[in-house]
């Protein structure tokens, strides 16, 4: 076998005496250089000097080799590369979301620094066992666990595990304070206008359908964060002498602008209407400005509205939108970077932020 030869500072190989067998270890001999470098030059970068991996990914090219076998590789370390992060939601929902978009691309980007990959698995499918769920090295749940059984053998894996917005007994989680946060734009919101006060709430109830909820609903022992800002609100309420009956509660199944335009008409077309709504995200504050906006209700001289998330389009609408920012991207940050790094330990409550502007 001819050896490639060294010109000019790139190698030089002879098209005639390519192996007839393109894997790492034919390979590497053929350039004349160790397995471990032709695998470093894909896989392990920061192990070589970049002319040194230049010169190696082109000859590879060359050859017509496109690098080590990911499953081979997979096989043999027992390691994939890959992190998997189980949505609460379908796939359409989560990818279109605003919320969840921040959180995933948080997560992409410290998988992107790391050489990693990702994995968007559907916690809403309806099935007895997945082979996706073998392919991952760890996971990190997003959202309240929708698919029990799927959760069940995730845990069973022995794979490292982190959740964010919600809890699991014995699983880290990362979090924002969801009752300090709702109570913290509650009491602004309250302080600031007088006359009745209305919730657009989200998923407080186990309903498909948009409805006000009834009075022994109001209060719950349940954790989910939806309760926890319900709780939030109804305290910064008592606190001010407001009143925030059951009737004055909507709830709102998904976390979309045509289920939250349902609510916020039958919110604003009420007698008397309300002064103050607060909702529970973003998205739905917006339907409702738009709602008022063609009801010709003025705000904030005749209404204000508060949300929950600081999506970037609450910035750009008009008038834009007061609210607590979760800051997603950074929650999804550091879920990655906490998951990567083996550290689990306790739970994480990150920080929120009141945004206040024109809507009140």
């Amino acid at each position: 076998m001819i050896k490639p030869e060294l010109k000019q500072g790139v190698m030089a190989v002879s098209a005639t005496e390519k192996p007839k067998k393109l894997n790492l270890k034919t390979v590497a001999s053929y350039l004349g250089v160790s397995v471990a470098t032709v695998s470093n030059a894909y896989n392990r970068p920061d192990q070589l000097s970049p002319e040194l991996r230049q010169r190696i990914l082109q000859q590879c090219a060359e050859l017509g080799y496109d690098g080590p076998n990911a499953a081979a590789r997979s096989l043999r370390t027992g390691r994939s590369g890959i992190v998997a992060i189980l949505l609460s939601d379908t796939l359409e929902y989560s990818v279109s979301d605003p919320v969840a978009n921040q959180f995933i691309k948080g997560v992409a980007e410290v998988l992107q620094e790391q050489g990693m990959d990702m994995l968007l698995l559907s916690g809403r499918h309806d099935t007895s066992s997945s082979s996706a769920e073998a392919v991952p090295d760890a996971f990190i749940l997003y959202g309240a666990p929708s698919n029990p059984e799927q959760l069940n053998r995730i845990i069973k894996s022995g794979k490292p595990l982190i959740t964010v917005d919600c809890n699991l007994d014995t699983v880290m989680s990362v979090n924002v304070d969801n009752y300090a946060a709702a109570h913290r734009i509650a009491e602004h919101a309250l302080k600031k206008m007088s006359g009745k006060v209305a919730v657009l709430g989200l998923r407080l109830i186990e309903s498909d359908r948009v409805c006000r909820i009834q009075p022994h609903e109001l209060y719950s022992t349940e954790q989910a964060i939806s309760r926890r800002r319900l709780d939030g609100y109804l305290a910064a309420a008592q606190e001010q002498g407001r009143d925030l009956p059951a009737d004055s509660v909507w709830h709102i199944p998904v976390n979309t602008h045509h289920f939250a335009l349902i609510a916020a008409r039958e919110a604003l077309t009420q007698y008397p209407r309300p002064q103050v709504l607060l909702c529970m995200s973003d998205r739905i504050a917006l339907a409702a400005m738009a709602v008022a906006r063609e009801l010709e209700i003025k705000i904030p001289d005749d209404l204000v509205v508060v949300g929950f998330d600081g999506i970037e389009e609450a910035e750009r609408f008009y008038p834009s939108l007061t609210t607590i920012a979760q800051h997603s991207d950074e929650k999804g940050r550091t879920a990655a970077r906490i998951l990567l790094s083996g550290e689990l330990g306790a739970d994480l409550v990150m920080p929120s932020e009141l945004i206040i502007r024109q809507s009140c």
